[in-house]
């Protein structure tokens, strides 16, 4: 073996080492439970909003409402990144995890100022979010279109 294939093997086995292993069935379960308790907040919000007397769009909104300053609280605390890390994908679909990938951005940049930190830095995450959600909306609501036409 030369030592051009010797170092290959090398990096090779390094990369096996730091390479962390990850149990899928035991992420899922763990997003699982991170998104629905999530939604279990959610839907006490909602039921609590609505046995106050508001309606059912009312206590949408507060729930949504809600929701989202406890994911900018706890990003700002810096506790939603150790929930997302734990949970995964089941903090990160749901709207906390929207108003975290907003507020996080604009929480590290804010030594930067209002407008080279902040202002530059908050939709870094959310903008591509932003951007095919309106265009997909776009192309799906123009194939509505043209098969009403037809």
């Amino acid at each position: 073996m030369n030592a051009n294939e010797e170092q290959k093997q090398q990096y090779n086995n390094y990369v096996k080492q730091v390479t962390p292993t990850h149990n899928l069935p035991w992420e899922m379960c763990k997003a699982f439970i991170t998104g629905g308790v999530i939604c279990l907040i959610g839907q006490f919000i909602r039921n609590t909003a609505a046995q106050m007397g508001m309606d059912q769009d009312t206590a949408g909104a507060w729930c949504s409402i809600l929701l989202v300053f406890l994911s900018i609280l706890l990003t700002g605390l810096n506790v939603y990144p150790s929930i997302a890390k734990w949970g995964g994908a089941g903090a990160l679909v749901p709207i906390t995890g929207f108003a975290n990938g907003v507020a996080a951005p604009a929480i590290e940049y804010k030594k930067e100022g209002q407008v080279f930190g902040i202002g530059s830095k908050i939709f870094t995450i959310a903008g591509p979010v932003i951007l095919y959600g309106i265009f997909t909306s776009w192309v799906l609501g123009l194939g509505y279109w043209i098969l009403n036409l037809l």
